[in-house]
C-alpha cells in the first residue's frame, strides 16, 4: 500500500472482494497509517456483506464501492443460489452509507470518501432494476453515486438461462437511465 502511494501516485488502495480477508487487511492498514499511509481506502464488493464485517471495517474504509445486484429474491436465488441476496444487501448497503455518506469528490475530481453503488442491468430484468434504484434513492443519501452499467456478456452458463443468452438492448439501458434520472439520481 506504501509503495502504491510513495513510488506510484496512486489515488486510492482499491481492495476487490475483501471479505474473507478482512482482519488481515485491518492489521495491514494499522502497520501502513503508522508508517504513513494516507491514500483513501476503497472497499469494492458484491454487495453481500454481514453487519458484523462492516462494523469492523467503520471508520477504516473510506469509499465503499458495492454491487446490488437484484431487488428481487426470485432472480437472487435463481441466478446467483441466494435468496437473502436482496434483504442483505440492502442492510449492508445502508451500513456502508452510515458510515461513509454519498460520494465526494476533490477539486482534481476524485473520490476521496463516500459511497458509490453499480448496478449491472440484466436483460429483461427492467423492473428489477427499477427496485433497485427505487431503494437506492428511497434508502440512501440523496448524493450517493450510481454507476448504472450495461456491459453484461452472456458467459459461462448464462446459456442456461434462455434471457440471459443475450446483451441487454439500447433500450433497456436508455429506460433504465431515464427512470433513475426521473428519480434523481446521480449518475456516474
Amino acid at each position: 500500500m506504501l509503495q502504491l502511494q510513495n513510488r506510484y501516485g496512486c489515488h486510492n488502495i482499491n481492495l476487490v472482494s475483501p471479505t474473507h480477508f478482512v482482519p488481515g487487511i485491518i492489521e495491514a492498514v494499522w502497520l501502513a497509517a503508522d508508517q504513513g499511509l494516507e491514500l483513501p481506502l476503497v472497499y469494492n464488493s458484491g454487495g453481500y456483506e454481514s453487519l458484523e464485517t462492516l462494523a469492523l471495517l467503520d471508520g477504516i474504509i473510506d469509499i465503499y464501492m458495492p454491487d446490488f445486484k437484484y431487488a428481487g429474491k426470485e432472480l437472487s436465488q435463481k441466478y446467483s443460489g441466494v435468496k437473502d441476496y436482496p434483504e442483505q444487501a440492502r442492510k449492508a448497503l445502508k451500513e456502508m452509507d452510515r458510515q461513509v455518506g454519498g460520494l465526494k469528490i476533490d477539486v482534481r475530481g476524485i473520490a476521496y470518501r463516500g459511497l458509490l453503488v453499480r448496478h449491472l442491468i440484466l436483460p429483461g430484468g427492467l423492473e428489477d432494476t427499477k427496485e433497485v434504484l427505487k431503494f437506492i434513492k428511497e434508502g440512501l443519501s440523496p448524493d450517493v453515486l450510481v454507476n448504472l452499467m450495461d456491459q453484461y456478456y452472456p458467459a459461462h452458463r448464462a446459456h442456461q438461462y434462455r434471457e440471459l443468452s443475450r446483451r441487454i438492448s439500447g433500450d433497456e439501458y436508455r429506460e433504465a437511465y431515464a427512470y433513475a434520472r426521473q428519480l434523481g439520481l446521480r449518475l456516474a
